[in-house]
């Protein structure tokens, strides 16, 4: 038996790499069902200041593809609390590059009130869509 039976996890998920799969699976081992919420194009504009390299239906559609997700969902906003009210998850998974920031601490503390928990997974290291972009980038603009 798995330890949450809902679990959720969000990102943009742009340039799908090996980082996003260990964090999907690791998930997935830990929860019965598994929401993911890819954050919208307005979304990533909005608190990134840049436009994703691959648009969100197509994100959202490999997301739906991976044996990992149950469910995948728009990110329309970072308010974890306001998606906990929405989809009563026991457990969010992220990347253990949020230990410690004050935004995470506030919601995992909040969480756990409500009866859920924050677990956090090893950050994959030497990868990620920002590096990815700027390779591409570089190749690109020679």
């Amino acid at each position: 038996m798995k330890k949450y039976k809902i679990g959720y996890t969000t990102g943009v998920f742009d340039l799908f790499h090996i980082g996003h799969l260990n964090i999907l699976k690791q998930a997935k081992e830990m929860c019965d069902y598994l929401i993911v919420g890819v954050s919208t194009d307005e979304l990533v504009q909005k608190y990134k200041n840049k436009t994703p390299v691959i648009p969100y239906k197509e994100r959202r559609e490999i997301l739906e593809s991976i044996k990992y997700v149950d469910e995948v969902v728009p990110q329309e906003h970072r308010d974890k609390i306001a998606a906990y009210e929405k989809y009563k998850f026991d457990a969010m998974f992220v990347g253990d590059d949020w230990k410690g920031n004050v935004l995470f601490i506030e919601v995992e503390a909040e969480l756990n009130r409500r009866g859920s928990s924050v677990e956090y997974f090893k950050y994959t290291d030497n990868v990620s869509s920002t590096l990815l972009r700027s390779v591409l980038e570089n190749i690109y603009n020679k």
